[in-house]
């Protein structure tokens, strides 16, 4: 599979006519700045007083160490003549390709890491500086010392159960090893980003095996990690057309994989800001499978519960499909209406900002389209107990361009709208919420004071008419209630013929044996139970008792916790 993979990549990706040849990202994102350390002190409603949150440990990596350690200080590459320059630098790749051990024991080999960091930072500014560095020669070694030192296992997950990352609240875990790796990666990335870079010759070492490596980091726990990964590949992207169908369709199975199977992945939110960049850049008309992808792949990525993380992300690379083809915009806002939360009032405003920023985009064409359910949904937000949720839909009322598109649709729009708003303007408990929907009522009156004033009297109509059934309902209940006081059953059911009190005194007569009153006492009501019963009705067998078992009873008894892992001092008597 894998060589026919190659094959086709080598004949030349179809697709690749489709793509930016531009390397820089196209206005990405910028992920929100995350505070590495963080002393937070939390209180707790117990007497126990403060709890102090520890700063999260460095973990590391599980790399294969080298048994060997010990590595030759090489003379500087500045100092050595042209022609024995690719030589020392070969030299030293390959010294690079030592890897200590950074978790167990940080303080071990301290000598001989720093001869590995000082080697490396020599050559990221000698690559960046000098011209003509990369030969031919060079490229097998390099890519083989960067896939040495960042091909590793991850460490297990310290958030297995996949909740949210919360930047305020929760520490990153962050790589013990990153000293080295941070000058890896920009070792590659200069070598990547160098004017003698040749593809053509790249390309036989950095291949679908190495992407495949590389985006398997992309779980990463550590954020600056991620960011590095992130221009990485991108630049691989940029350089080699033939990897551009492979990375994407890559990229689609990791989101598969996140939605319908581990819900957990740290490198969401990157890779979407690369896709974002490289949907900037799709020609038009858009190609079959993009379309696929928009709407099998972004948008059930709208109901993960971690949302949250990636959002902005995502709402970005959505809105740059819609720029590109308007034709998407109702298969879009329908899937978006699909998955609409209905009891998470944080990601509810989430859908409400990415919904406002595809009506900053919409054709008025499509927009007539999607408003009838688009407006009904929006009515259900403006009657959210939940204020911000309400809040934010009422803010749709400031938009321009909305109010636009409402008012040239306003014979649809406003009788959608007015009962919600109308209800809500005096029955919402927060008052802010009043203000915007008398704010939003003016508007509509001025857009069209003739449909205003006939919602408002139609509203009433409506209003009278429920008040009408409601009030024939509860006359016929009353009905019901005296026509079933009136029935001859209806005495015997208020008054029964043999209270508890009769029952209790009847056990307890002296004239008579109490085993007798008990047994005519279970007759009477066996016979009373048979006269009432629904003869339609089949009769249920109860599942018999199963017997207890001696010895599990005993053992049950005679079971005993362990003190030291109670909280608090056990009951003696309940032991």
């Amino acid at each position: 599979m894998e060589s026919q993979n190659k094959d086709k990549n080598r004949n030349g990706d179809s697709s690749s006519d489709n793509e930016p040849k531009a390397n820089q990202l196209s206005n990405p994102t910028p992920p929100p700045p995350t505070q590495l350390n963080k002393n937070a002190t939390l209180t707790t409603g117990t007497v126990q007083g403060p709890i102090f949150k520890k700063d999260k440990r460095n973990s590391s990596s599980r790399f294969n160490i080298t048994k060997n350690r010990e590595l030759e200080l090489l003379p500087p590459l500045r100092e050595c003549s042209p022609t024995e320059r690719e030589e020392l630098f070969i030299k030293k790749l390959r010294q690079c390709c030592v890897l200590f051990d950074f978790a167990s024991d940080p303080l071990s080999d301290l000598k001989w890491k720093e001869i590995k960091r000082t080697a490396l930072q020599e050559m990221v500014e000698f690559v960046m500086m000098q011209k003509g560095v990369i030969t031919e020669s060079i490229y097998p070694e390099a890519v083989n010392m960067f896939a040495t030192n960042l091909f590793r296992t991850l460490p297990p997950s310290s958030n297995p159960n996949g909740a949210e990352f919360d930047p305020e609240e929760d520490e990153p875990t962050l790589e013990a090893a990153w000293p080295h790796l941070q000058l890896v990666y920009d070792l590659f990335l200069k070598v990547l980003e160098a004017p003698d870079f040749q593809p053509n010759i790249a390309k036989r070492y950095i291949d679908q095996k190495f992407v495949l490596n590389l985006l398997d980091l992309f779980d990463s726990e550590d954020p600056r990690e991620r960011d590095l990964l992130k221009t990485t590949l991108h630049r691989i992207y940029g350089k080699f057309l033939g990897l551009r169908a492979f990375i994407r369709k890559q990229i689609n199975n990791v989101f598969y994989r996140f939605i319908y199977e581990t819900e957990h992945h740290n490198g969401i939110a990157e890779l979407l800001e690369i896709l974002g960049s490289i949907i900037n850049g799709f020609a038009l008309p858009l190609k079959e499978e993009h379309k696929v992808f928009l709407l099998r792949v972004l948008m059930p990525l709208h109901k993960v519960k971690s949302l949250s993380v990636y959002h902005p992300q995502l709402a970005y690379c959505v809105v740059q499909f819609l720029e590109k083809d308007p034709s998407l915009t109702q298969p879009v806002i329908k899937s978006l209406l699909k998955y609409w939360p209905k009891t998470h009032s944080p990601k509810e405003v989430m859908f409400l900002n990415e919904l406002e920023e595809i009506l900053d985009v919409i054709e008025p064409a499509e927009f007539q389209k999607v408003m009838n359910p688009l407006f009904k949904q929006l009515a259900k937000c403006v009657c959210s107990p939940h204020f911000q949720v309400a809040e934010r839909a009422l803010y749709y009322w400031n938009n321009e361009y909305v109010m636009s598109l409402v008012a040239e649709n306003a014979g649809e729009i406003i009788p959608l709208m007015f009962p919600s708003l109308y209800k809500n303007s005096k029955s919402h408990w927060n008052k802010t919420i009043h203000g915007l929907i008398y704010n939003a009522l003016k508007l509509f009156m001025e857009m069209n004071q003739k449909l205003f004033d006939e919602c408002t009297q139609q509203y009433r109509q409506d209003r009278q008419k429920e008040r009408e059934r409601q009030h024939k309902r509860e006359e016929l209940w009353t009905k019901v209630e005296t026509l079933a006081q009136k029935s001859p059953a209806f005495e015997s059911m208020a008054n029964p013929k043999h209270s508890i009190e009769d029952y209790n005194n009847i056990a307890n007569s002296p004239e008579d044996d109490g085993d007798v009153s008990i047994e005519s006492f279970e007759h009477e009501a066996h016979e009373q139970a048979r006269k009432v019963r629904n003869t339609n009705k089949p009769l249920v067998r109860r599942k018999s008792e199963l017997p207890q078992d001696q010895y599990t009873v005993k053992a049950l008894n005679e079971h005993k916790r362990a003190d030291e892992y109670l909280p608090t001092p056990p009951d003696v008597n309940k032991c």
